[in-house]
């Protein structure tokens, strides 16, 4: 008897969670990549086999003629966008049912995660936090910021200087120090120095929040077979002492400028201020450059229901901003370093530039001349283009949404609310139909000639629409301004740790060379 109860139940657990999920793409007639029962198609990305890109670029290069295909995160039906048309379509022109990206926690597991800007939930509270925030990102606030991210790369080029000789760098572990560095300074008002104080808490806690590879990788892995589980194992985002630290200091700094009357042209003033229900979202005709600097949709209205800020909503969008910094912009920092290394004429042809640059400004650039220097911008844009550190944009619907046919062969296809759509950056800007010879790093793809041949919606290293990154201008500013002072100073070379050609690890989910971004900094003479 017993024998018959638990064959019957097996094979229900088979036919539910290992056949019937599987028949979803099959059934809409969607072309799809056969998966795996119950890990669907990333069986070899659970067990850390295969990186995120690798399964992306399969999929990709499997069907290219297809504007979507349908793959599994475990059970979940995911469609991947290929077509550009169709990514504007979502992204911008039908935004109100594709609003939010994927929870990974919920607000009683994990708030600090799901109450910040990109994780928030419901349209109206995304929307008057976007708005809040957004005068905390326009060029005349980065501007304001300018000499505090000047001073944070003098230091940065002046510690290495001390050392004489090439000096030998993992440039990750020196640029998160480095971002760290800029971050608490220009959000937090902290000094840290985190080349001096290597163990400072500010350093350590962004290492601990930002570390998703390994077994914590598992964690989102996790939370895509099953949400209902994370909820019940209680297994939020950050650790405890990331909350805890966070809270501490977010709350300390409020009772300190509310006390003393502190003003700073920052995040976290705005944040304060929107809380007292003074937004000041005034035009910003200051000077805007970079070509993959994204346009702000999101403007304040009266006529929007403010939900109360508080401290646990001002902590969650400090520490989204610092972790962004920390992780994203230190990456890009560390691939376009690796670029310049192993490409020596692109290297030497953008010292030309910042040394004519820093000659005319007698040594001391203004916000305006790095914003100014071209072949810089085409160089961090094709960084941007190469190496996209957002792998894949995501949204969710929250209604039905058809697609009708186009192509030979389609069929009308309505997607249920609750769909989980993914946006493969990393293989549409490696597309050779947009960008021939897509291995090749080449800023000439981005030249006033040549840029305005590339096609709409095939560039988007900061997301599209409404929902695109509200910290491209602070990421650009930061990246250039690092990059155009150790340029000035140094020349970027390969060492004997450098890999050539560069691989990239399978246990992150984000783009992390496999051994490391060994580089040497040898100082130029005679500057």
């Amino acid at each position: 008897m017993w024998l018959v109860v638990l064959i019957s139940v097996l094979t229900c657990i088979i036919y539910f969670f290992g056949i019937k999920p599987y028949k979803y793409w099959a059934q809409r007639e969607i072309p799809y990549v056969k998966p795996i029962p119950f890990f669907g198609n990333i069986a070899l990305i659970t067990l850390q086999r295969k990186a995120i890109i690798d399964l992306l670029q399969e999929t990709y290069n499997a069907y290219p003629s297809q504007r979507y295909v349908g793959i599994y995160q475990f059970t979940q039906p995911v469609l991947l966008i290929h077509d550009p048309d169709l990514i504007k379509q979502i992204t911008i022109k039908d935004f109100d049912v594709f609003p939010e990206h994927r929870a990974f926690a919920s607000d009683e597991v994990d708030s600090l995660w799901s109450r910040n800007l990109f994780a928030i939930k419901g349209f109206s509270k995304w929307q008057h936090m976007r708005s809040t925030l957004s005068p905390s990102f326009t060029s005349s606030k980065m501007k304001m910021m300018f000499n505090l991210m000047k001073n944070c790369s003098k230091q940065f080029v002046k510690y290495y200087q001390q050392e004489g000789g090439i000096v030998t760098l993992e440039m990750k572990d020196a640029f998160t120090r480095f971002t760290n560095d800029v971050i608490a300074n220009t959000a937090f008002g902290v000094e840290c120095n985190s080349l001096d104080n290597p163990n400072n808490e500010f350093y350590l806690m962004g290492k601990d929040a930002s570390n998703f590879s390994g077994i914590r990788s598992l964690k989102f892995l996790l939370t895509a077979f099953s949400p209902t589980l994370m909820k019940v194992l209680r297994l939020g985002i950050f650790s405890k002492e990331v909350s805890t630290f966070f809270r501490k200091i977010i709350k300390e700094t409020l009772s300190f400028r509310e006390k003393n009357g502190v003003v700073r042209p920052d995040m976290l003033h705005l944040l304060m201020e929107a809380r007292k229900g003074r937004i000041n979202d005034s035009n910003d005709n200051t000077t805007d450059t970079g070509f993959a600097v994204v346009q702000e949709f999101v403007k304040s209205s009266s006529k929007l229901q403010k939900p109360q800020i508080t401290d646990e909503d001002i902590t969650a969008q400090a520490l989204l901003f610092f972790l962004g910094g920390f992780e994203t912009v230190s990456t890009f920092m560390c691939f376009t370093a690796y670029e310049l290394a192993v490409n020596t004429d692109i290297q030497n042809k953008l010292r030309e530039e910042i040394d004519k640059v820093y000659e005319n400004a007698k040594g001391d650039i203004t916000y305006e001349d790095l914003l100014g220097m071209k072949y810089l911008d085409m160089v961090a844009s094709e960084c941007l283009r190469k190496w996209s550190v957002g792998v894949a944009l995501d949204r969710i619907s929250v209604k039905p949404y058809t697609i009708e046919p186009v192509l030979p062969g389609e069929k009308r296809v309505t997607l249920e609310a609750g769909t989980n759509v993914w946006i493969p950056s990393y293989t549409i800007h490696r597309d050779p139909k947009y960008y021939p010879e897509p291995e090749k790093f080449d800023p000439e793809r981005f030249s006033d000639e040549n840029k305005q041949n590339i096609k709409p919606f095939t560039y988007l290293p900061f997301g599209l629409g409404p929902r695109n990154c509200i910290g491209s201008r602070f990421a650009l500013l930061e990246g250039k301004l690092i990059m155009a002072e150790i340029i000035r100073n140094f020349e970027i070379v390969p060492v004997e740790r450098t890999q050539i050609p560069m691989k990239l690890k399978k246990d992150s989910f984000t783009l992390l060379a496999e051994k490391g971004f060994w580089l040497g900094l040898k100082p130029r003479t005679g500057i």
